[in-house]
């Protein structure tokens, strides 16, 4: 019945006539969305870690640096663990222009909550972020291939390439706004900035929805009442359950940070293992379905070493630019959190430059394998560790090192994004059992989580003395370059799980 109504009355283009850019115009909607919610993202992020470590009296929270790079660690880890609920809620429950217009509301209650001089506040405000990120993240680019009639519609790469821009747009501006008002100004001015951003994306979206496909009013897959009852009443029992837990250790005055981290962290590194096991045992998978699983697995667990890394950028890094790093250029001076921007420019820059050149290699039939290709980011992302290794070592006895040190390496670590992060997503499409075609987006995102909470639980477990120190960057470093030179070493064998799928 589902199928027969999406056929029928949802592929037809939404409001034809005026285009964005000569794509529907729906289009123009949620690439607005997007900018502002990474906006909005992008902005709290560059402030969140450099507030949580400034003394109290220069406004901040005085939180251990180790702490704070573990609880930016976890934060960004639930973001993309969420994104699986989020979908679900969307194809059971909601629909995704629903989802994400409910995944938009909780982001801007959260960036309010941080904006209340309040330590409380500020922690209790990050849950409704992470949870709104999951919502709106999981369900908005599945609202940009709605936007096209057919899977073959040419315009429809063109059309993410666009909406992709807005990510970076958003994630470029947020930094030099927000975290110069945040920095300069009132840190919870910042913060409210970052609240505000969410509210214009989420007003427009609204405004612009009538453009939108009628398939993102669709729930796919809607529950039946004893099926809604039953899902609430396990949510209910197992909310009332932490509630009772947590309100205990408050209560007793044993409540820190790490109380949440260590749970949040392990789940975080359970849930992939279990997905990853329920799938290959599934007995309805092919014995070639579970090869190219078993080839994927290389790629998930290299993609964790990969992020654990690349997603310390605001937090490790943070604290080195703040506390280490030079504030001005050639006579230039800025706020610490403006290195946050140059990610997102070198992305715009480079990711046509890196299109074109696997497009050209594939011509002259010397396209890198997708093996070959990882590797490759591995080793940028390890070679980036141990330029920190060396800009640590630099900064010792007090000495505020140049800026070019951390230019140089998110150079360094967008180079290797670029040779993993959208190589990752299309081995991903290319390797999924038909069975879990759907859901094999989310398995990739659980990539990002498990890296970031082994991060976590090593930044805790290791402490202010060794995270950020020279031999913190180098032993990363060292891990990641081995990681990328094993998987390089591995081709042959990876390439036979995979089968004909390169």
């Amino acid at each position: 019945m589902a199928s027969t109504t999406l056929e029928s009355e949802v592929r037809p283009s939404p409001t034809p006539g005026r285009t964005f850019l000569g794509h529907p115009r729906g289009l123009a909607t949620l690439f607005m969305t997007e900018t502002w919610e990474r906006f909005s993202f992008y902005g709290m992020r560059a402030l969140l870690v450099i507030y949580m470590t400034t003394e109290a009296t220069k406004g901040g929270l005085e939180v251990p640096a180790a702490t704070a790079a573990a609880v930016y660690s976890v934060y960004n880890a639930m973001v993309y663990l969420l994104a699986l609920p989020g979908g679900w809620i969307a194809d059971r429950l909601l629909g995704a222009r629903r989802t994400v217009a409910l995944g938009g509301l909780i982001i801007m209650v959260g960036h309010f909550m941080l904006a209340v001089p309040n330590k409380g506040f500020f922690f209790a405000g990050l849950v409704p972020i992470a949870i709104g990120s999951g919502l709106l993240k999981a369900n908005i680019s599945t609202m940009v291939g709605q936007l096209y009639d057919k899977d073959d519609d040419s315009r429809r790469d063109g059309g993410f390439t666009i909406f992709y821009m807005g990510i970076n747009l958003g994630a470029f501006l947020a930094p030099l706004v927000i975290g110069t008002v945040g920095q300069q100004v009132d840190w919870h001015l910042g913060f409210a900035l970052a609240g505000v951003g969410m509210a214009l994306g989420l007003v427009q979206y609204l405004l612009g929805s009538r453009h939108l496909s009628p398939a993102s009013n669709v729930v796919a897959a809607p529950m039946s009442r004893d099926e809604r009852r039953a899902v609430l009443r396990k949510a209910g029992i197992w909310l009332a359950a932490a509630a009772v837990f947590y309100g205990v250790v408050a209560g007793t005055g044993h409540f820190t940070v790490s109380w949440a981290i260590w749970p949040l962290s392990l789940a975080g590194i359970a849930i992939p293992a279990l997905v990853f096991a329920r799938i290959r045992r599934d007995r309805d998978l092919t014995g070639e379905e579970r090869s190219r699983m078993g080839g994927y697995l290389w790629f998930f667990v290299a993609a964790a070493v990969f992020w654990m890394i690349y997603d310390q950028s605001g937090s490790t890094l943070s604290v080195f630019a703040e506390q280490n790093t030079a504030g001005s250029l050639f006579g230039f001076d800025f706020p610490s959190s403006w290195f946050q921007s140059l990610n997102p420019l070198y992305i715009m820059a480079l990711a046509p430059v890196f299109a074109w050149l696997w497009n050209a290699a594939a011509r002259r039939g010397r396209n890198p394998s997708t093996t070959a290709k990882f590797a490759f980011g591995l080793l940028m992302i390890g070679a980036s560790f141990l330029v920190m290794m060396l800009a640590m070592a630099a900064a010792s006895g007090g000495v505020k090192v140049s800026p070019l040190w951390l230019a140089v390496v998110y150079l360094i670590q967008t180079t290797g994004e670029l040779t993993l992060s959208p190589v990752g997503l299309s081995v991903t499409t290319k390797l999924a059992p038909a069975k879990y075609a759907s859901q094999m987006m989310g398995v990739w995102f659980l990539a990002v989580t498990a890296g970031d909470c082994v991060a976590a639980l090593a930044q805790l477990l290791l402490g202010d003395d060794v995270v950020g120190s020279t031999g913190y960057f180098a032993v990363q470093g060292v891990l990641a370059v081995a990681a990328g030179v094993g998987l390089f070493a591995a081709r042959g064998r990876i390439g036979r799980l995979m089968g004909d799928a390169r």
